[in-house]
């Protein structure tokens, strides 16, 4: 079985961004880049696939960006991966065009289980995996913390809101991952010079149109610092008067 696991090269959480010159983008200077980290639980159970199955299947990475993303998929080939595609554009896209030309790859190598992170948290749409299905025609599902495939027959659990469901299809399928799926294994020693040897190959990519356009990216503002009215009861009424006349909560 061939297995895709799609990833992300996106900015750490823990990196203080700044609004790019544009008004559009995020200035990338000083920015630490990452591979997606709800990606590294769809890597993590593509590869627990992999142990069940043995030799019979073949985990391909797959990332769309600029060199940069090589960082992100040699990341993914050090857990143990075994090959990566780079789709190489230097153009940033919607989740649509991404979507296209990450289907049209998953349906040239004939993949018929694929992994996504259920989001990506750079822009946060959480709609790629579920766009990946549908052009492909495969069945989807999504933020999935308990997986099991047997045969053809596949089983997981998905949170919902307030709970959990348990949903069973059929491959081919596409797996949105969601934290508490596993536990993402740490690169060995020996993986990290193993995936040194491993293959990313580069397919250029045209990239459709956008149908979304940034108008404008800025920064929230500040929290106001709080304030404190009172250490008893007597403080009240000012903080239902404040909530109601300033902060129009109640």
């Amino acid at each position: 079985m061939k297995i895709a696991v799609c990833v992300s090269h996106v900015p750490d959480t823990a990196t203080k961004v700044k609004v790019g010159e544009n008004g559009k983008t995020i200035d990338p200077n000083g920015v630490t880049y990452i591979i997606n980290p709800y990606d590294e639980f769809a890597v993590e159970e593509a590869l627990k696939m992999k142990e069940k199955l043995g030799d019979n299947s073949e985990i391909i990475v797959i990332s769309v960006g600029s060199d940069k993303a090589k960082e992100t998929i040699r990341k993914a080939l050090a857990m143990g991966a075994d090959t990566g595609i780079l789709l190489k554009t230097e153009n940033d896209n919607d989740s649509i065009g991404i979507a296209k030309v990450l289907s049209n790859e998953i349906k040239s190598q004939g993949c018929e289980l694929v992994f996504c992170g259920k989001q990506s948290v750079d822009y946060d749409n959480t709609i790629t995996g579920q766009l990946i299905a549908e052009m492909l025609g495969y069945s989807c599902i999504t933020v999935v913390v308990k997986l099991d495939i047997d045969g053809n027959k596949v089983k997981a659990e998905r949170e919902i809101e307030g709970g959990r469901e348990v949903v069973e299809s059929e491959l081919p399928t596409v797996i949105t991952a969601q934290k508490g799926l596993n536990e993402p294994r740490y690169a060995s020693l020996k993986g990290i010079m193993a995936a040194k040897k491993k293959t990313i190959e580069e397919k250029p990519v045209e990239l459709s149109d956008k149908t979304i356009e940034v108008l404008n990216m800025y920064l929230p503002e500040p929290k106001k610092p709080g304030r404190i009215l009172g250490t008893d009861s007597s403080a009240v009424p000012e903080l239902v008067k404040l909530l109601r006349e300033e902060a129009k909560v109640i």
